[in-house]
C-alpha cells in the first residue's frame, strides 16, 4: 500500500481534451485541486472542459511551453503530461514531428519545475513494448516498432534524467487502450459505435486479439493516485490488468446498442506488425497507490455510447 502522500492542491494538464484528459479535469475538481488545463490555442475542444470556478484554461501551443511559468499566476504540486502530436495514422512514422514530441516534454518538465512542481507524470504507450507475447511490466523489454513507440519511450527516459536533474520526481505510464467519453472519432471503439448507431456494419479483424480495455474514467484515478503516491523513477504499465479476446467487446458494445446489428469480424485482415497480446501488470501500480479499475466494460462500453449518441445527434 501506498507509503508517499504528496499533497496535491494545485495540477496542471497539457492536452487535457482527450478520454484521459478530460476524466483527470473531472477528478482532480472532485478532489478540490485546482486545475490548470494547457490547450492549444483556437481549441474547439475546450468548451467540452468542465465549467468549475477552479479549472483555468491555459491556451499554449506545445511548441511554447516554455512560457507557461508566465502564463500560470501560481505555483502548483502536479504537471500530467498528456499533449502530443501525430498519435495515430501515418504520422506516428512522422520522424521530425516525433522528434519535436520529444523536445515539447522536455519543456514540459522545465516549466514544471518552474512552476514548484513536486511531480511530473507523463502519459507514455503500450506502443513503447512492440509486440510482446504476454503480459506487460516496468521490465518488459521494449522494441517499439514506429516512430510514435520510439519517441515515446526517448520521452520517458530523457524527461527522466531532466527531471532527476531538476530535483522533481518522475513517474511514466505506458497506457494500454483506454476508451469513454471524449475519445477521438478514430479509435476502434469509438469508431465502431459510430457505425453502429448509423446503421452500418464495421469491418473489423476477426477479434480474436487478446486485448486490455481500461475505462477512461479509472484511468484518470490511477493517474491522480500515481501523484499522491507513484514511486519517483517508476514506469507503470496502465491497463485494466485483464485481457479478453478483442470480439468479445466488440460483440458487448453492440449488443449494448442492438444484439440484432450485423458485425463484419474477419472481414479486416491482420497488418504486419498486428500486437494480438495485450495485457497490463498493474500489481506495482496497485502496490503502490491503492488504485483499482471499478468500472466493468459492459457497464463503461454504456457510459461510452450514450456520449456518442449525444455528440452525433
Amino acid at each position: 500500500m501506498a507509503s508517499i502522500q504528496r499533497q496535491i492542491r494545485t495540477a496542471i494538464i497539457t492536452g487535457p481534451t482527450g478520454a484521459i484528459g478530460m476524466a483527470l479535469c473531472a477528478k482532480l475538481l472532485a478532489e478540490g485541486v485546482t486545475v490548470y488545463a494547457v490547450t492549444h490555442p483556437g481549441s474547439a475542444r475546450a468548451a467540452l472542459l468542465p465549467q468549475d470556478a477552479r479549472l483555468h484554461v491555459v491556451p499554449c501551443d506545445a511548441a511554447e511551453l516554455a512560457a507557461l511559468p508566465e502564463l500560470i499566476p501560481e505555483k502548483a504540486d502536479a504537471f500530467f503530461h498528456f499533449a502530443w502530436a501525430h498519435t495515430i495514422g501515418p504520422g506516428r512514422n512522422d520522424m521530425p514531428a516525433q522528434i519535436e514530441n520529444i523536445r515539447y516534454t522536455i519543456e514540459a518538465c522545465r516549466a514544471a519545475a518552474q512552476l514548484g512542481c513536486q511531480v511530473f507524470i507523463g502519459a507514455g504507450s503500450q506502443a513503447e513494448y512492440g509486440r510482446v507475447e504476454g503480459v506487460l511490466t516496468a521490465q518488459t523489454p521494449c522494441f517499439p516498432e514506429n516512430g510514435y513507440g520510439m519517441a515515446k519511450l526517448c520521452a520517458g527516459q530523457m524527461s527522466r534524467v531532466e527531471c532527476q536533474a531538476l530535483g522533481m520526481a518522475h513517474i511514466w505510464t505506458r497506457i494500454l487502450s483506454v476508451y469513454g467519453p471524449h475519445d477521438g472519432p478514430a479509435t476502434m471503439i469509438s469508431g465502431t459505435i459510430r457505425k453502429l448507431l448509423h446503421g452500418e456494419k464495421p469491418a473489423l479483424t476477426a477479434g480474436i486479439q487478446q486485448w486490455d480495455y481500461l475505462y477512461a474514467a479509472d484511468a484518470a484515478a490511477a493517474f491522480y493516485a500515481l501523484a499522491v503516491s507513484g514511486q519517483d523513477g517508476r514506469v507503470y504499465p496502465l491497463g485494466s490488468g485483464t485481457a479478453r479476446p478483442l470480439k468479445d467487446y466488440i460483440e458487448a458494445l453492440r449488443d449494448a446498442i442492438d444484439p440484432a446489428l450485423p458485425l463484419g469480424l474477419g472481414e479486416v485482415p491482420y497488418g504486419p506488425l498486428q500486437v494480438m497480446h495485450l495485457q497490463a501488470d498493474t500489481s506495482a501500480l496497485q502496490e503502490d497507490t491503492g488504485w483499482r479499475p471499478a468500472t466493468p466494460f459492459e457497464e463503461g462500453i454504456r457510459e461510452t455510447i450514450e456520449w456518442v449518441r449525444k455528440e452525433t445527434k
